[in-house]
């Protein structure tokens, strides 16, 4: 499938179930950690400088936003989660809108976690983590800020991820750089392979 990712567009913020696009086009969504480089991850993938804008505060992104990728899928930006200075009302609206989202199985075609490669997931990682595999849809684990990272660290943080996500071996771990690129090239050959499958 070519896809011109430069002909990317914010289409809707989505505060409620009712707001969820439901055209049939396929979904990927990105979530993770309020401070982990979710909308650098996306914009280096859409080779953009801020189309995910890049909160001066983690945490301010509570809605789902939703991307239309050159008019063939949807790039959904799901809400940081993680971020202690959120109010307890704020994070049970969070919680009561992922859990519509994810209950919806006609909704995502692949998943995408993003979390820090230099740390070990946090217990919110892991709940995360869960809400995807619950999903019985597929996804895969972006490990971020690779670039922050000894050569010598990549393989042994990899497997922690692995291993404390509790990932089986059908879900890839990749390693990324939103600030040098890497990863970039396998990461779009997997949204792409899956989101072709549905159009």
């Amino acid at each position: 499938m070519s896809v011109n990712l430069q002909k990317a567009e914010f289409v809707r913020s989505a505060a409620k179930a009712s707001d969820f696009p439901r055209d049939r086009l396929p979904q990927v969504a990105f979530a993770g950690r309020s401070n982990v480089g979710k909308s650098s991850v996306i914009n280096r993938l859409l080779n953009r400088k801020n189309l995910a804008r890049v909160g001066a505060a983690p945490g301010k992104t509570t809605h789902i936003n939703y991307f239309l990728i050159d008019e063939k899928f949807y790039l959904v930006d799901l809400p940081g989660y993680g971020y202690a200075k959120v109010s307890k009302g704020e994070r049970e609206r969070w919680g009561r809108l992922m859990e519509e989202w994810f209950s919806d199985n006609t909704l995502m075609t692949l998943g995408m976690m993003i979390v820090d490669a230099r740390h070990k997931p946090t217990a919110d990682d892991q709940t995360m983590a869960e809400w995807f595999q619950g999903s019985g849809r597929p996804f895969a684990v972006v490990a971020n800020k690779l670039d922050k990272l000894k050569k010598s660290e990549i393989a042994s943080n990899l497997a922690r991820i692995r291993e404390t996500l509790g990932l089986d071996e059908t879900v890839k771990v990749i390693p990324f750089s939103a600030e040098k690129g890497d990863g970039k090239q396998e990461l779009l050959e997997l949204i792409l392979a899956h989101a072709g499958e549905h159009l």
